[in-house]
């Protein structure tokens, strides 16, 4: 098939989009292929969530999702799961899927030419994939194979199962997502800033659920060092939400159960630490001084900035390699490797001569961070706020008062007049114990 230009791409999508109808039963389905896509959401990054359903003459032949990066995506799971059910033929049947198939070879072959080589009759897709490699590929192909296309059933529920990786693949950064735990009158810690604990046990529970579907988990060396915070999942405190964590491999033909020696099965999210002064140096996992940070698995990246920005990079980090893991990096940060699982980073800073948030921003998308979890203090808060990199604040609100003395949710410049005041929008307030859980939208 002649490769198609992007113009042509785009109007291919836009013509189908506006033409696309859809009927109660594809709505049926389609719903049924986006919860199936909710069921990878502690597992899938960095890759997106997406469910699929194959159905022919009114039945469900297959159904899958996306587990892990690395392994067969969800149209893949469908497939496989009609060919091995007795009595089912997949030519001519109709496939729901909530992403666009992909078109490319990464790591695994791509989802559009397998539905092409089972013949099905039509594909049913919620939305376009923003990924430049995709993004009306995997729609043309089907096409050119004499496949019905339809798009845009629910797109507005697909979108939701991936803020961060549409955001990622957009703009260049992730979903940044800023918790806080706060008092009645609005205070995080005491003025000697003891914080434990402000919120009850089942809020603490609630920030476990939350993390576990995060990419990455940010926070800064004052955090951690006056914490001795591990910024992990724990398995055991997920609550009522560890029926929905897939310890098991529901694709796979035999299944293991999670164990006290097999808890290693808990995806770990990367966790991000600002340490502009390279205060972690002494605490690190070979020092006697070692925090929880270090003697938890997973993968940590210590963020530092340069005296001179992107000039000392480039002039005075010789033999680094700008390459990690296959992720090529951006010319205005560099990693250094100190052992398997810790990296620094080191960043320009802005003109404060902090760590350039938004560079940070842009350096972890390029480590394929789609969802970004920050728990930090008042200082690293208001500076995300104020430089516009937080698209969602959820506050835990405890029925406590702290007093005037205590520390506030963020440090913010002086505000002279109402109209400089940031503004939120509430889209949830839930009571999650004896806490409330608002989440809020900003209004920049």
């Amino acid at each position: 098939m002649p490769k198609k230009s992007r113009t042509e791409l785009d109007q291919l999508v836009a013509t189908l989009t506006s033409t696309s109808q859809f009927t109660d039963t594809d709505v049926q389905y389609m719903q049924r292929a986006i919860a199936l896509a909710q069921q990878g959401r502690f597992t899938t990054a960095p890759n997106p969530n997406v469910g699929c359903v194959l159905v022919k003459a009114g039945q469900i032949l297959g159904e899958g999702f996306h587990l892990r990066a690395g392994e067969p995506h969800a149209e893949v799971h469908a497939l496989n799961a009609a060919a091995s059910a007795a009595d089912s033929e997949v030519q001519g049947a109709t496939c729901y899927v909530t992403l666009e198939p992909c078109s490319h070879y990464g790591r695994t072959p791509p989802c559009a030419a397998a539905l092409v080589k089972a013949q099905v009759s039509e594909v049913v897709i919620a939305m376009v994939d923003p990924n430049p490699k995709v993004a009306g590929n995997g729609i043309a192909i089907l096409i050119a194979a004499g496949i019905k296309v339809r798009i845009g059933l629910l797109s507005d529920q697909a979108h939701a199962l991936n803020p961060g990786f549409i955001l990622r693949m957009r703009e260049q950064r992730p979903f940044v997502r800023l918790k806080m735990a706060a008092s009645l009158d609005g205070r995080t810690a005491l003025k000697n800033g003891e914080s434990k604990w402000i919120t009850g046990p089942a809020a603490r529970s609630d920030v476990q659920v939350y993390r576990a579907q995060a990419n990455a988990i940010l926070s800064t060396a004052s955090t951690v060092m006056m914490d001795d915070a591990s910024l992990n999942v724990r398995y055991s405190e997920l609550g009522a939400s560890q029926a929905d964590y897939p310890l098991e491999n529901p694709f796979a033909k035999s299944k293991q159960p999670l164990t006290q020696s097999n808890q290693s099965q808990v995806r770990q999210p990367i966790r991000v630490v600002l340490d502009n002064h390279r205060r972690l140096d002494t605490h690190s996992a070979s020092s006697a001084s070692a925090l929880k940070l270090f003697a938890q698995p997973g993968k940590i990246l210590l963020i530092n900035g340069t005296e001179d920005g992107v000039d000392a990079i480039e002039n005075n980090v010789d033999g680094i390699a700008n390459n990690v893991n296959g992720v090529a990096h951006d010319p205005a940060s560099a990693t250094i490797m100190m052992d398997e699982s810790v990296s620094r980073i080191e960043i320009g800073r802005d003109s404060h001569h902090n760590i350039d948030l938004n560079q940070l921003m842009k350096t972890l998308a390029q480590q394929d961070i789609n969802d970004l979890w920050v728990e930090a203090g008042a200082t690293l808060a208001g500076a995300l706020l104020e430089n516009k990199l937080v698209d969602e604040i959820i506050i835990y609100l405890a029925p406590k008062l702290m007093g005037d003395s205590a520390r506030g949710l963020a440090v913010l410049s002086e505000l002279t007049d109402m109209a400089q005041v940031p503004q939120f929008s509430f889209t949830d307030i839930t009571q999650v114990g004896d806490d409330l859980r608002i989440t809020a939208k900003p209004e920049y």
